[in-house]
């Protein structure tokens, strides 16, 4: 009976070995090969001017903002500089407690189409949409976080979508990211080129973008109407609110061309909170949305679906491996043996080490390469990247394991509230 029990485990250990190795390696290979067909066949040579349009609707810029005093009129400005017509900008001051509404009040008397929404409490980003929305009157949305600044024909590549193809709910961004003076902001322009980018060019050829970016993205009003509204008890409104038109149906489009700069944490503390609710967000849809298994017509999401939970169990898998080879050499060093063994850390060095690191550092390349299309001398990052495997699986893993009893355990009846995150150095 022991030896069998000895062999059931060893297979398991070398079961999850393989998993912790080949998951990253395969999965990698496939979003270089979707970005690379993406952009192959819908950005190759397309020019960077913006699309002459149909018509154009009123759109409605809405802001959520709280505590953004430092902020919030470099993206208001941003707004009013850009080259579409017909535009209303909605600012909803939620709750702020530093001098976010005297910067708002001196931006009223130079903006006319600038309206803004104050709250006596916070109640959220998802909640302070939905007000927004309420005394909106564009046809199109278009949310855009308070630190962000948006490019000039933005809006323009957005509409164009929704002008051109009725089924489309909504259409993601392009976030590009402006503070670049720490190794953690260097690191988290690669991860957004080579994780986001990837990703969402990928998803767009499955026709199954599942993540719209919440710093910027364009909404038809009828598509938020008919799905629901924002949904105020998830703490990743815009996660959420994917899932959401999906299940109702509505196309969803990676515009690459919609672009926006954005700021990013750099500190540690900032970039953990950031990290968490993330990860808490993205296990809250899945039990949000977990009745997608119960309709055949919802076949398309469950892949999408399915690979949060593999990724989940892999972060679970990969800190479970580190702590039995960590374990393993605190026994061999107090017993005398060697404290290295090379076939308990073969994972992380080695051939497998190396193809691993390899394939990650192709993966930064080819993302890079792709952006700096849109974000001329992105390639340059690259000489940080040796970093961010261990920026991206470490610190974004361990994140992954530590919301997982909030993100289960949450009560999903009670509404998410939010504060202002780390916006970089200043």
């Amino acid at each position: 009976m022991d030896v069998v029990m000895t062999e059931i485990l060893s297979s398991g250990y070398g079961w999850l070995m393989n998993y912790v190795f080949y998951y990253p390696v395969i999965m990698s290979m496939v979003w270089m090969m979707g970005g690379i067909f993406f952009y192959w066949r819908r950005e190759r040579g397309v020019p960077r001017t913006p699309p002459v349009l149909d018509a154009y609707p009123l759109v409605s810029v809405l802001i959520p903002a709280h505590n953004e005093e430092q902020d919030i009129e470099d993206a208001v400005r941003s707004i009013f500089a850009n080259d579409y017509p017909r535009l209303e900008v909605i600012v909803i001051n939620d709750a702020s407690t530093d001098g976010t509404q005297r910067v708002l009040d001196r931006l009223l008397g130079e903006f006319s189409a600038l309206r803004i929404v104050h709250l006596r409490q916070n109640l959220g980003k998802a909640q302070g949409l939905n007000l927004a929305l309420a005394v909106s009157h564009g046809d199109v949305l278009v949310t855009l976080d308070a630190d962000s600044m948006l490019d000039r024909h933005a809006i323009e590549w957005a509409v164009w979508h929704f002008v051109k193809f009725p089924r489309v709910g909504a259409v993601t961004g392009n976030p590009r990211i402006r503070n670049r003076s720490t190794l953690l902001a260097k690191i988290q322009i690669a991860e957004y080129s080579s994780v986001i980018g990837l990703i969402k060019r990928t998803q767009r050829l499955l026709g199954k973008v599942m993540t719209v970016s919440g710093v910027v993205a364009a909404w038809r009003r009828t598509a938020v109407i008919h799905s629901g509204l924002w949904n105020p008890v998830s703490v990743t409104d815009d996660i959420e609110m994917t899932w959401r038109l999906e299940t109702h149906f509505w196309d969803i489009r990676y515009e690459p061309n919609m672009l926006c700069w954005m700021l990013v944490p750099e500190t540690i503390r900032g970039l953990w909170r950031q990290r968490l609710r993330w990860a808490q967000g993205g296990i809250e849809v899945l039990r949000l949305h977990s009745n997608i298994w119960h309709s055949w017509k919802e076949r398309r999401s469950w892949p999408i679906y399915m690979d949060y939970i593999f990724s989940a169990f892999w972060a679970l898998a990969f800190f479970f491996l580190l702590f039995v080879n960590g374990l393993h050499v605190l026994v061999n060093f107090l017993s005398g043996q060697d404290v290295l063994p090379q076939e308990v850390f073969g994972l992380f060095w080695g051939w497998n080490g190396m193809i691993l690191a390899s394939v990650s550092l192709l993966q930064i390349l080819v993302s890079l390469l792709l952006d700096s299309h849109y974000d001329a001398g992105l390639w340059k990052i690259f000489f940080w990247a040796p970093w961010y495997p261990l920026f991206y699986w470490m610190f974004n893993s361990l994140a992954s394991v530590c919301s997982l009893p909030k993100g289960f355990l949450r009560d999903l009846n009670t509404n998410a509230t939010w504060s202002s995150p780390d916006r970089g150095l200043r």
